[in-house]
């Protein structure tokens, strides 16, 4: 396996309607790059995972535990481990990437999509 590879060669992973994930899988944390689709819901959920992000393009109304904001690019986020959280994308959409550890091994069973060259870059 090579150490270096384009976003656009990786299968995306359906992680709700409207919600695809190209993940990049290391030995102890998984990076994904997110894309949603104009005003897709990210249904409210919580993980053992650890998970950071940053909005990369678009707009994303995010809801971590008890608070709520309107993401921006170059907005960050935090969620500690099972923290419930989940948001709605904004007219145009939006690519997050996020950052988990450990591993999403749970993603192993999702459903992969067809190639795309996705929302970014």
């Amino acid at each position: 396996m090579s150490a270096f590879g384009p976003i656009r060669d990786i299968t995306p992973l359906q992680l709700a309607p409207g919600l695809a994930a190209r993940a990049v899988v290391g030995k102890r944390m998984t990076l994904a790059i997110v894309d949603l689709e104009p005003n897709a819901v990210a249904p409210e959920h919580h993980h053992e995972n650890e998970q950071l992000g940053f909005v990369i393009a678009g707009t994303f109304n995010f809801k971590v535990g008890g608070e709520e904001r309107l993401l921006r690019a170059g907005d960050t986020y935090t969620i500690a481990s099972n923290v419930s959280h989940g948001g709605v994308a904004g007219p145009d959409g939006a690519t997050v990437c996020d950052v988990f550890a450990p591993v999403r091994a749970d993603w192993a069973a999702l459903k992969r999509m067809d190639p795309t060259a996705g929302r970014w870059p």
